[in-house]
C-alpha cells in the first residue's frame, strides 16, 4: 500500500511506476492521481528524489542527477597477481643435486602428515631396494647446463668462424666422417660392446667423462643424403592407427588411474558452494571465480563480464553485476609501447537482483560444465535460490531465472533515463522490454518474460540506483547491452529474446588434411521452441566459420577484453573448419613449406654425432628426477629428442640405444610413481596432482602443480617422451600406455564418459588456446604466459595418438595445433598487422602474460626481454614453425634481437634465440650451434644442442 512519506526526511523522496498500462489504470484514483509517495526506510536507496507520474508505453522518464557520483571507472589492477607463482626460470639455471635414495612412498594420509611435519629439504622418505632393471642414481653434482660436448681445448682448436651451410669452402677433410655407428673406443666417446639395434634391452654402455672437439661445418646439411631408416618395430609402430572415428572427441580412457597412484579424498583448495555432481569439477574454467577465494572477482563470458556485488559499490546490491567494457575504457601502462593494458573492474553497470537479497545473502554453483555453470543466489545458507543464472562462454544476455523472488534492477552508474518499450511476443511469448540509459551514456536491454500463467513483470523505481518489481515473479529477465551507433542491435536482441544457452556441446572430424568442429548449445526458454541463440564469436571464430554458419553473423558487434571485436551469430550451433591440419608433421623438423626434412646431410649427421656422444652421456637421471614436474618433464623430452636425432636424422641407432636405454629408466621412476614428489588422484576435484603441495604447504610448489596450474606444460612434456621412447621402441608402449594416457585424460580427456577426470581441463575450446592458471582466484580471469608450450601439448597429444594408434587423440592433436595457429597468430603473437590487440600494444610482438582481463607484456620471473620473447619460443620443435610465420619472427627479431643484440643475451637464452632464428634464417642458426666456441652456458637445462642442430640444419 502506498502511503505518504514521513515529513522527517530530508526532502521528499518520491518514485516512478514503470509498468503496463492496465496495472497503472487498475490503481486507485486516489492513489493514482497523488503527487508523491512513499518507501519504507528498509528499501530505500535515497540517491535522488523522483517525482510520480503516469508512465505511458515508449515515453522516456528522465531521472534528476545523483547525489553520489556514478562509478564508471571502475578499479585497475596494475600489479601482476602471482598467486601460486614463484620467480623462476622455465628452466634449471643451478647445480642439481642427484637423490641419494630411491622414493618408494605409499602413500597414505599417515605418511602426508609425517612428511608435512619435515622441512622441505630435508623431507625423510622410505628408501628401498630399485625394483630389477632400474639403476640406482649415484651421488654427486650435476651442472644442468655444462655438459655440452666442448673443452677449452677443441674450442680452441676449433673453427669459430661463421660457415654458410651452403658454402663450397667449407672442408669436410677438417674432421674424420662419423659413420652410422660410433667409432671406436676413444676419449669422450661412447664405446658399447656391440651395436643393439634400438628396440632391445642392451645395457647402457661406459661413459668417459672427455668430449669430443666440435668439427667445423663443411657441406650443406641438407644436401640430398639418403633417408635415415627407423628401426623396424618404430616404422610399424606409426602405421597401426585406424582411420579416426566420425565424431573424434571419444574418450582416451574409462578405467581408474592406475594402481601405484595413492588416492586421497581431500585437497587444500576447499569447493567453495559446489552442489554435488556426477560430472568431474572442471578446475581452470572461466567461472572458477565463483568458487575460490571471497567468490566476487570477475568472470568473463566475452564480451560481457560478471560478478557476485555482495554489498559492494554504489548500489550497495548482494546481486550479480554485469560490465561490459568499451575499447576506449581500457587503460595503458606508460612508455611506448606500453607494457600492458588492462580493462577496469568493479563497474557495476547493471545488476539483477532480488529484494530477498541481503548481507545473508549466499552463492552457490551447479552444473559446472566446460563451457557453461549455474550461479545461484540465495536469501540465506540452505535456502533456495531467490534467482540462478546460466553462465555460458559468448551467451549474449545474461539471464536471470526466478521463481517467486522479487525482481530487483540495480545500477552503480545510476539510470539517467528509464524507457518501458511496448510488450512483444517473442521466443517466450509476450515479453516487456525496457531501455536504460545510464550516466555514462550507454544503453541497456532488459527483457522479462514470464513463465506461461505466470504474472508479468511491474516495475517500479525506487531511486536511479535501484529499480524493483511491485510482485514476485516466475520467469526470466534477461539483459544486453546497446553498442553506441548501432541502429540494428535492438532488432537482433528482440528476435532472440525470451530463449537462453545453458550448455553447450563439442563434437568434431577429420578428413585427411580438412578437419571440422562443432559448438552446439542446450537451449531454453520461456517456450517450448524459443528462437535462434544470439551468440557472441571471437574473431578466429568469425575466420573459420563454415558457409552456413557464416551466413549467421549479424551486425551487431561488441568489444571484448583482451580478444578484439566479438560479433553476434543467430545460430543454436556453430561450425567451424581448419583447412590446413598437420597431419604429415612428425618428429623431425617441419616446415610449412618445406614440410617435414628427415634427411640431413653427411657433414650435418657427423657434426650432430660428435656433440650428440657428450649429450647422451650425460646423467639423465640426475636431471630429470627433480621435485618439480615441469623440470623433470623437460629433461626428460629433451633426452627423447636427443634420441630422435640421433637414431632417424644423425643415423646413429648404436649411440641412440646407448641413450634409450639410460631414458627409459630414468621414465621408469616415474611411471612407478618413485619421483621425489610422487603423484596423487585427489577425488575432491578429481585430478592427477603433484604431492608436493601436500608434502611442503606450499602452494607454489611445482609452480602450483597441485593447484591445477600448468597441467598441460607439466604433462606435455612426459606425454611427448613417451611418445619418442615408444616410436624407438614399440615394445615399451603396453606397460607404460595407462600411466602417459592419465595425463592426456587429466590434462585433456575429451569425453564426459570418462568420469575420472574433466573434459577439458586445460584447452578452452571457445577461446581456441589453454588456461594455466588452476585453483587460484584472480582479479583479472584465468591467463596463459607460454603460448608455445600450450602448443607444444597439441603437439605432444597428437605424436602420442599416432605412435600408440589411437587415431581420434592423433586427429585432436592435429585439430588443436591449427586452432592454436590461428589463435595464438592473432591474440598472442602479434605480427604489425595485428588487428585483434590495441594497436599501441602490437610493437611489443608477444602479449607476454594474457589474461582474460589484460595482456601485460612480462613474465612471472623478470622483465628481461628474452624472457618475455623467449617464453614463447620454448621448446623449439616441429610445431614451431606452424605457430610462429616467418612474418612474425622476422618481425620480433628486428624489433629486438638483430645487429648483434642477440649475442648480448647471457646463459641458455641466447640458444632459445639462436634456434628460434632458423625458422628464418636457418644458415645463421646452424653455425651458431656448430661454431667451434661454442659455450655450454648457452644451452637451458630443457634444451639439446644436438637437436638445435639438426633443426636448423638448412632448407
Amino acid at each position: 500500500m502506498l502511503t505518504p512519506f514521513s515529513a522527517g526526511k530530508a526532502g521528499a523522496i518520491m518514485m516512478l511506476i514503470l509498468s503496463q498500462v492496465d496495472f497503472i489504470q487498475a490503481l486507485p484514483q486516489g492513489v493514482r492521481d497523488a503527487n508523491y509517495a512513499s518507501l519504507s526506510n528498509s528499501t530505500l536507496t535515497p540517491e535522488v528524489a523522483v517525482k510520480y507520474t503516469q508512465v505511458e508505453e515508449g515515453s522516456a522518464q528522465i531521472l534528476p542527477a545523483p547525489l553520489t557520483s556514478p562509478d564508471t571507472t571502475g578499479t585497475l589492477a596494475t600489479s601482476l597477481d602471482t598467486a601460486g607463482r614463484k620467480s623462476s626460470q622455465p628452466f634449471p639455471t643451478k647445480v642439481i643435486p642427484s637423490p641419494t635414495a630411491l622414493v618408494t612412498v605409499t602413500f597414505t594420509k599417515e605418511v602426508l602428515r609425517a612428511r608435512a611435519a619435515c622441512a622441505p629439504d630435508t623431507i625423510e622418505t622410505a628408501a628401498a631396494p630399485p625394483p630389477l632393471g632400474i639403476n640406482t642414481p649415484s651421488t654427486g653434482n650435476y651442472v644442468a647446463t655444462s655438459q655440452l660436448g666442448v673443452d677449452a681445448q677443441s674450442a680452441a682448436a676449433g673453427n669459430a668462424d661463421s660457415v654458410s651451410p651452403n658454402s663450397p669452402n667449407a672442408s669436410p677433410a677438417a674432421a674424420p666422417v662419423i659413420p652410422g655407428s660410433p667409432p671406436a673406443a676413444a676419449a669422450g666417446n661412447i664405446a658399447p660392446a656391440s651395436t643393439p639395434q634400438i628396440g632391445s634391452t642392451a645395457a647402457a654402455p661406459a661413459t668417459s667423462g672427455a668430449n669430443p672437439a666440435t668439427m667445423p661445418l663443411a657441406s650443406s646439411p641438407m644436401a640430398s643424403a639418403p633417408a635415415a631408416s627407423p628401426a623396424p618395430a618404430a616404422a610399424a609402430a606409426s602405421s597401426q592407427a585406424s582411420p579416426a572415428s566420425g565424431n573424434i572427441f571419444l574418450a582416451v580412457g574409462r578405467d581408474a588411474p592406475p594402481a601405484n597412484i595413492a588416492r586421497t579424498a581431500d585437497h587444500p583448495a576447499p569447493r567453495q558452494g559446489i552442489a554435488a555432481q556426477t560430472d568431474p569439477i572442471s578446475t581452470n574454467k572461466f567461472y572458477a571465480n565463483f568458487f575460490l577465494g571471497s567468490q566476487t572477482q570477475p568472470t568473463w563470458t566475452h564480451p560481457y563480464s560478471v560478478s557476485w556485488s555482495r554489498g559492494s559499490g554504489n548500489a550497495q546490491s548482494y546481486g550479480l553485476s554485469i560490465s561490459h567494457i568499451d575499447d576506449e575504457q581500457k587503460a595503458y601502462a606508460p612508455g611506448n609501447p606500453p607494457q600492458y593494458y588492462l580493462n577496469p573492474n568493479g563497474i557495476q553497470s547493471m545488476i539483477l537482483s532480488a529484494a530477498e537479497l541481503a548481507g545473508s545473502t549466499s552463492l552457490s554453483m551447479d552444473s559446472l560444465q566446460s563451457f557453461s555453470a549455474n550461479v545461484n543466489l540465495h536469501p540465506q545458507a540452505g535456502a533456495g535460490p531467490a534467482v540462478t543464472f546460466p553462465l555460458v562462454q559468448g551467451m549474449g544476455f545474461v539471464t536471470g531465472k526466478y521463481s517467486g523472488a522479487t525482481p530487483v534492477i540495480q545500477s552503480s552508474v545510476f539510470f539517467r533515463t528509464i524507457t518501458r518499450v511496448q510488450e512483444f511476443s517473442g521466443s517466450g511469448g509476450q515479453i516487456a522490454k525496457f531501455r536504460f540509459v545510464l550516466e555514462d551514456g550507454k544503453t541497456w536491454l532488459v527483457y522479462a518474460a514470464p513463465e506461461a500463467g505466470s504474472q508479468g513483470l511491474t516495475l517500479q523505481v525506487l531511486s536511479n540506483s535501484r529499480v524493483q518489481a511491485t510482485a514476485p515473479f516466475s520467469g526470466i529477465i534477461q539483459v544486453a547491452k546497446v553498442p553506441a551507433g548501432s541502429s540494428e542491435a535492438e532488432a537482433i536482441y528482440d528476435a532472440a529474446a525470451g530463449g537462453y544457452a545453458t550448455a553447450a556441446d563439442i563434437s568434431g572430424s577429420v578428413n585427411g588434411a580438412s578437419g571440422s568442429y562443432t559448438l552446439k548449445w542446450t537451449k531454453a526458454g520461456i517456450s517450448s521452441d524459443p528462437s535462434p541463440l544470439v551468440m557472441f564469436a571471437l574473431p578466429h571464430h568469425v575466420q573459420s566459420f563454415d558457409p552456413t554458419t557464416g551466413r549467421l553473423k549479424t551486425s551487431l558487434t561488441l568489444q571484448t577484453t583482451t580478444k578484439g571485436v566479438a560479433t553476434a551469430v543467430l545460430a543454436d550451433e556453430w561450425i567451424l573448419v581448419e583447412q590446413s591440419l598437420p597431419i604429415d608433421m612428425d618428429f623431425a623438423p617441419w616446415d610449412p613449406s618445406l614440410r617435414s626434412r628427415p634427411t640431413l646431410s653427411a657433414t650435418a649427421r657427423r657434426i650432430i654425432n660428435e656433440v650428440a656422444m657428450s649429450e647422451v652421456s650425460q646423467d639423465i637421471d640426475a636431471q630429470s628426477n627433480l621435485d618439480s614436474m615441469y623440470f623433470s618433464g623437460k629433461a626428460l623430452s629433451k633426452f627423447a629428442t636427443l634420441m630422435y636425432t640421433v637414431n632417424d636424422l644423425a643415423q646413429n641407432a648404436s649411440l641412440a640405444q646407448a641413450g634409450l636405454t639410460k631414458l627409459k629408466t630414468a621414465f621408469a621412476v616415474f611411471a612407478e610413481n618413485r619421483q621425489q614428489f610422487p603423484l596423487l588422484y585427489e577425488t575432491a576435484w578429481k585430478g592427477t596432482v603433484s604431492s608436493g603441495a601436500y608434502v611442503t604447504g606450499d602452494a607454489g610448489q611445482d609452480f602450483g602443480n597441485t593447484y591445477y596450474n600448468d597441467h598441460h606444460f607439466h604433462y606435455g612434456y612426459f606425454i611427448h617422451a613417451a611418445a619418442v621412447i615408444g616410436y624407438l621402441d614399440p615394445s615399451w608402449i603396453p606397460a607404460n600406455k595407462d600411466w602417459v594416457n592419465m595425463l592426456v585424460r587429466d590434462a585433456a580427456n575429451p569425453s564426459r564418459d570418462d568420469a575420472y577426470y574433466p573434459v577439458s581441463r586445460a584447452f578452452d575450446w571457445y577461446h581456441g588456446h589453454s588456461w594455466a592458471k588452476g585453483l587460484f582466484e584472480s582479479g583479472d580471469g584465468k591467463d596463459e604466459e607460454s603460448s608455445s608450450e600450450d602448443a607444444f601439448f597439441a603437439y605432444a597429444l597428437k605424436m602420442w595418438g599416432k605412435v600408440v594408434g589411437d587415431s581420434n587423440m592423433e586427429a585432436r592433436g592435429n585439430l588443436m595445433l591449427a586452432i592454436l595457429t590461428r589463435t595464438l597468430q592473432n591474440y598472442f603473437l602479434m605480427e604489425d598487422s595485428n588487428r585483434n590487440q590495441p594497436p599501441a600494444f602490437v610493437p611489443n610482438k608477444v602479449t607476454g602474460i594474457l589474461f582474460e582481463n589484460k595482456a601485460d607484456h612480462a613474465t612471472y620471473f623478470g622483465l628481461n626481454t628474452e624472457y618475455i620473447q623467449g617464453i614463447h619460443m620454448i621448446p623449439i620443435n616441429p610445431a614451431s614453425a606452424l605457430t610462429r610465420t616467418k612474418t612474425f619472427v622476422s618481425e620480433e627479431w628486428t624489433r629486438y634481437f638483430d645487429n648483434g643484440r642477440v649475442d648480448q643475451v647471457a646463459g641458455g637464452w641466447r640458444g632459445i634465440l639462436y634456434a628460434n632464428l632458423a625458422i628464418i634464417n636457418p644458415t645463421a642458426s646452424f653455425n651458431f650451434f656448430a661454431q667451434g666456441n661454442f659455450q655450454a652456458e648457452w644451452l637451458d637445462g630443457g634444451a639439446s644442442r644436438s637437436w638445435y642442430l639438426a633443426y636448423a640444419a638448412g632448407e
